[in-house]
């Protein structure tokens, strides 16, 4: 396995799963007042961050997160995925449910069409990184997914963030296959709270409530200010979040 992880504390033990737009820095702003009540962990998901994307046989996210958990002998823990790794936090509570025991799930994907404004952003994502203009990719990332509460250092950050996830799929030769598992949300027994933002594409609200709709034990989160990588815009706030839910 060829994913970089980090943990710290002790306690309960909290899975941090980021967003495709990001690495596992995007916790950072809350890494340390969760590691002082909980076991944290975090890790960066193949082609991201500090881990290359290299595979020898097709592998899954979801994969790679119940592997890591299990060589680091935990037996259960609540997992907190924002947006893509939302996606990955419903896979694990798919195929491992024993190893989930909470899920958090903010601003999560979750497979359905896109709107026409989410397909046009996918569309000029591709442009760009056609063009070889990675930059620009990355800065329209983060204009799309920071809401107006982030502040400059959390814009570069992200920008820094994506543009070195792109760089490190766009140079995989030959690029490895990965698997996505098939979720069945009404199997999803774990409790669950769904976090939207206000001030997301209205693609994440519709998701959230169609996870709460179809999951048994979901709640949902509205956060009127949020856009859809709170963690990054508000990182205080969404620590006591998560403390006071998990704690």
């Amino acid at each position: 396995m060829s994913v970089w992880f980090e943990e710290a504390g002790t306690g309960r033990a909290v899975v941090l799963l980021h967003s495709t737009a990001a690495d596992a820095r995007m916790w950072d702003e809350v890494w340390e007042p969760l590691a002082a009540r909980f076991r944290v962990i975090r890790l960066d998901f193949r082609g991201y961050g500090r881990s290359p994307l290299v595979a020898d046989k097709p592998y899954s996210n979801a994969g790679d997160v119940a592997d890591l958990l299990d060589r680091l002998g935990v037996a259960t823990a609540a997992v907190v995925g924002s947006s893509g790794g939302g996606r990955v936090a419903l896979e694990l509570a798919t195929v491992r449910p024993d190893l989930v025991s909470e899920l958090v799930l903010i601003a999560a994907a979750a497979g359905l069409p896109p709107s026409p404004e989410l397909a046009a952003f996918g569309d000029e994502e591709d442009r760009l990184l056609e063009a070889g203009d990675v930059t620009g990719a990355a800065e329209l990332n983060a204009r799309t997914w920071l809401g107006p509460d982030a502040d400059e250092r959390a814009h570069a950050k992200l920008v820094e963030m994506q543009r070195n996830a792109f760089e490190i799929q766009l140079a995989a030769d030959p690029e490895p296959e990965v698997t996505r598992p098939e979720v069945d949300l009404t199997a999803i027994t774990a409790p669950a709270l769904v976090v939207i933002g206000g001030q997301d594409l209205a693609d994440f609200a519709t998701t959230g409530r169609h996870l709460v709709a179809e999951m048994p034990s979901a709640t949902l989160l509205e956060l009127p200010w949020a856009g859809h990588l709170p963690a990054m815009e508000r990182p205080a706030e969404i620590a006591t979040l998560l403390i006071d839910r998990l704690g």
